[in-house]
């Protein structure tokens, strides 16, 4: 079967999908056979994107953290800043509670 000329995949897609999975049906849930399924191509096709599973899981656990609000520390109120970020960063993980032991056992400092 020769290749689509529009890709039936973007890294952005997967990670969407994945999280998705991740959200539904927890950790466990997530397999890169389940996720091939999900977004109707072939496991193989995945490995293009992401080398393993756990690559994936580090993109996402990114994503959500980049999401997390800093802003507060431009004032110099480092309590203001604190609260602001406190805040911002329960909120990303209470959004996706299934994935806290990615985020709790990646790097101390994300991009």
């Amino acid at each position: 079967m020769a290749r689509p000329r529009t890709p039936m995949l973007s890294v952005s897609g997967i990670r969407t999908a994945a999280l998705a999975l991740v959200d539904r049906h927890g950790l466990e849930g997530l397999s890169m056979r389940r996720l091939a399924q999900e977004l109707d191509v072939q496991a193989a096709s995945l490995y293009s994107h992401y080398r393993t599973k756990e690559d994936l899981l580090a993109d996402i656990a990114n994503e959500i953290m980049a999401e997390v609000d800093v802003s507060g520390f431009d004032s110099g109120d480092w309590r203001r800043g604190l609260t602001v970020w406190a805040r911002s960063y329960r909120a990303a993980l209470a959004a996706h509670p299934n994935l806290v032991p990615v985020v709790a056992a990646g790097p101390g400092r994300r991009e």
